[in-house]
């Protein structure tokens, strides 16, 4: 019973305790302005407090969702650059060729197309390099995959071109490294097309065989590979009409490589260059 009393009394002792803190503090309040000014900077304090904790915690909160947003903003910009300089790279090694068997003859220029077309019958292209960069007319353009034009007007900085895709362009070609020779043009319709003819009809092929540059021009080296052969028919009971299959995409060329050959005033003195066809 003692322990029972005791305990009840603390509780009491305690509760009357509190109520008589409320009722200073209540008294306080609204009887001294001096009172009333500390206990009001107390509690705007403390209400200060948490609200600043409140913020931090919220601030911290969104700056985790924020560094979150720019990782993965950061991770798929490196993407794209890893992405884009593939693909550079790509292109670039593939407008670069080197003819083994040149004998120094030609001199080789990296360079990039401006501007091109290829849904016209007479197409073009306008290529980053001019006469400071040593480009003159009938300076060949080429990737490793094909033959794509072949200059004709220069101004300083830049080129104007005939593209491979013109009726009037003709490349002299040839089935293999050493077969029959002859005039290979555009089709005239698919930008993946073109026609070897003149091939006479005591010489064999079979679809899939590559065409290459003859060499027998002053513009283009031997050896540039064209295309594959589709298939052919005869023409005139005379000669093989054959159906190429061009290597080189021309929807998406960039890079390419200028090929001028040092010789080409020397030859073209001589006479007989009948611009390609020829070429």
């Amino acid at each position: 019973m003692p322990r029972k009393r005791t305990i009840l009394g603390t509780i009491i002792n305690t509760a009357v305790f509190i109520i008589l803190e409320i009722a200073a503090l209540n008294m306080l309040t609204h009887n001294g302005q001096l009172q009333n000014f500390f206990i009001s900077k107390a509690s705007h304090w403390f209400m200060g407090k948490i609200w600043g904790a409140t913020e931090s915690v919220r601030y911290y909160a969104s700056l985790k969702k924020e560094n979150e947003r720019l990782s993965e903003e950061i991770l798929t910009l490196t993407r794209r650059v890893a992405a884009l300089s593939e693909a550079r790279s790509e292109n670039e090694a593939e407008a670069r060729i080197v003819i083994p068997e040149d004998n120094g003859k030609y001199d080789f220029i990296p360079a990039e197309i401006i501007k091109s077309s290829v849904n016209k019958q007479h197409n073009y292209l306008i290529i980053g390099k001019g006469s400071d960069d040593g480009i003159v007319p009938q300076t060949g353009v080429i990737t490793a995959k094909g033959v794509i034009g072949i200059v004709d007007v220069v101004s300083r900085h830049y080129s104007y071109a005939i593209s491979f895709l013109n009726s009037e362009t003709g490349i002299s070609s040839r089935i293999g490294k050493d077969g029959a020779v002859g005039p290979m043009s555009w089709s005239g319709t698919d930008t993946k097309g073109a026609v070897l003819r003149e091939i006479p009809l005591q010489y064999r092929f079979e679809p899939g065989d590559t065409v290459y540059t003859s060499g027998f021009s002053s513009i283009f080296p031997a050896g540039i590979p064209l295309g594959t052969i589709v298939d052919s028919k005869i023409v005139n009971g005379a000669t093989y009409e054959i159906r190429i299959n061009l290597l080189q995409d021309f929807s998406a060329i960039r890079y390419v490589t200028l090929v001028k050959n040092r010789d080409i005033k020397e030859i073209e003195d001589f006479g007989d260059n009948d611009k390609e066809g020829g070429r």
